[in-house]
């Protein structure tokens, strides 16, 4: 039987065995000699062959629970991040076959992480090299569009073409700087420069940013905070985040709408909350709202590029935080941003 290929079971079974030979054979004896109160003898016997057997299973159980709880701390081990552990395996038997497939398991995802690692750096390095080649190109396109610009003050028609030429470029341009930074947060380059910060001003000039466009588009952007909350946070890339998420809800918003930014500072957190009344998000999306390049068949948005949100998400965990959306089609969306306190 494959169950007798390990040594110590089989030691526990010959232990077992020889107790119960040893029982039997002083059993015959007390017997055959016909032993005044042989029965007492014997019962106290097989008392002591019971507490035998109870040992030698005692001490084998022991062993197997050392053994299993060893697994279990290599593997919550493994699960933390350490990747070298290993199971020993170095016996027969039915558990150690599992303890083996175990460690080939281990040895199977590391190579997967790895093959994965080596593919994300070669695309993190392929965007980065593109994204610097498409940066002179670039800059020449908008200076002769700006010519072009010029020069058509009195053709209504190539001025329009020229006006649009403009607002594509904006978007390329945009799309290179933003592809950029998430290529920096994927290196892991970046750095938080955190300083103390007044949250009202910061937020004051996210609404400066946007005010111009929103004027235009007949939207208008509210804040509601408390003017005298500081906050130590890295300025440039706070604002980033907050500016990209205002900038996604002046794209799902319609002429009349409005965008709300509020904050408030708990004991533990700073929470920045941005709403809109606008299209909303389809249930559908809700999920999927934070990956690259992310376009919904239902959204009608011809503006965003898809990296706008996973950037904001990528700054607000670079500063140990969270966000979190909550939206209904029709009515509106609310995105929240968790930031711990330092």
């Amino acid at each position: 039987m494959k169950i007798f290929v390990n040594r110590k079971i089989r030691f526990l079974f010959a232990g077992i065995l020889w107790c119960a030979i040893a029982f039997t054979l002083i059993s015959v004896l007390f017997a055959a000699f016909e032993v005044k109160n042989a029965a007492y003898y014997i019962i106290g016997c097989g008392l002591c062959m019971a507490a035998v057997i109870l040992l030698f299973c005692y001490a084998y159980f022991k062993e197997q629970h050392k053994i299993m709880e060893n697994a279990i701390a290599q593997i919550t081990e493994y699960i933390s991040g350490d990747k070298n552990v290993t199971i020993e395996c170095n016996d027969e038997g039915e558990l150690y076959r599992l303890f083996h497939e175990v460690n080939s398991l281990v040895a199977i995802l590391n190579a997967h992480i790895e093959n994965e690692g080596k593919e994300k750096e070669f695309l993190k390095n392929t965007i980065l090299d593109i994204s610097h080649q498409l940066k002179t190109p670039l800059a020449a396109l908008n200076i002769y569009n700006g010519i072009i610009q010029g020069e058509a003050e009195s053709m209504p028609a190539i001025k329009e073409f020229a006006d649009f030429s403009e607002q594509e470029l904006e978007r390329i341009e945009t799309l290179v700087q933003n592809l950029l930074k998430i290529s920096k947060f994927d290196a892991g380059t970046i750095v938080m420069m955190k300083t103390s910060e007044n949250v009202s001003e910061m937020m004051e000039r996210i609404k400066k940013q946007f005010s111009f466009r929103a004027g235009q588009e007949g939207k208008e952007i509210l804040l509601a905070g408390d003017e005298s909350i500081d906050f130590i946070c890295d300025r440039n890339w706070l604002m980033e985040a907050v500016g990209n998420i205002v900038k996604n809800a002046l794209d799902h918003t319609e002429k009349g709408d409005f965008v709300r930014i509020e904050w408030k500072l708990s004991a533990s957190e700073l929470q920045i909350t941005v709403k809109d009344n606008g299209s909303g998000i389809h249930p559908e999306d809700l999920y999927y709202i934070f990956k690259r390049f992310y376009r919904s068949r239902y959204s009608k948005d011809t503006k965003g590029i898809g990296l706008g949100l996973p950037l904001a998400k990528s700054i607000i965990e670079a500063h140990g935080g969270s966000i979190a959306v909550d939206s209904e089609l029709g009515y509106g969306t609310i995105f929240y941003l968790y930031i711990a306190a330092s």
